[in-house]
């Protein structure tokens, strides 16, 4: 198997697939994931066959969209597969979709490999910044979901069940997810880059309400 070639026509295969998405978790998304992926991976010496392959895949079929969590998993089995990728970097791949996203403020996961921290650093970098800040918002639209509502509270989310059922505010949505995952890094290369996406985060969120109450 030639690894290059697996690369480029996963590219391929997941562009085609994403193409139509909304642009919170369309194609772009998943690119700029992948770049983060290679960046950090070089940093932290880690396997980067593994690690880009996971980043290209990790959203093939998003849990936000589908009743059942493993579908993103079984589906980059089967094209894996297909180009005949040795199995214990399939297994590999598909336990790091399985097991990338955030669950809720009251939930800790942890990656079990330095590939799965890798890819899951990455996918949370775009979750923060001014990437992160415009996903929220075009997220948020698209799930009909008021910008702002000063009389309701961030949830704590002690479950994943909870956290999958919740409709609040998208300004809501930082204090639930997105401050939190500056903490949640899990290599020293993505606690460095998440640092000044953080900041800009709360730059934005403090023009935000002083705007909302007509001080700016």
């Amino acid at each position: 198997m030639d690894r290059d070639a697996a690369i480029e026509k996963t590219k391929k295969f997941v562009k085609r697939e994403l193409s139509d998405d909304f642009p919170a978790h369309d194609w772009w998304h998943v690119y700029r994931v992948w770049r983060n992926a290679i960046r950090i991976g070089k940093d932290e010496g880690v396997d980067l066959f593994t690690v880009q392959l996971a980043a290209l895949l990790h959203d093939i079929e998003d849990w936000k969209f589908s009743d059942e969590e493993k579908t993103g998993s079984e589906k980059a089995r089967k094209w894996l597969d297909g180009l005949k990728v040795d199995e214990k970097t399939v297994s590999h791949v598909c336990e790091i979709i399985e097991n990338i996203s955030f669950k809720g403020a009251g939930v800790r996961s942890s990656m079990r490999t330095e590939e799965g921290k890798v890819v899951q650093d990455a996918d949370r970098l775009d979750a923060i910044g001014a990437i992160g800040i415009a996903r929220c918002f075009a997220y948020g639209g698209s799930r009909g979901r008021q910008i702002h509502d000063p009389e309701e509270k961030p949830g704590d989310h002690e479950s994943f069940e909870d956290y999958k059922n919740s409709k609040s505010s998208s300004i809501n949505h930082f204090h639930e997810k997105l401050l939190l995952l500056k903490e949640r890094m899990n290599t020293e290369s993505a606690k460095q880059i998440a640092e000044g996406r953080h900041e800009f985060m709360r730059v934005f969120l403090d023009r935000f309400h002083e705007e909302w109450e007509g001080k700016k």
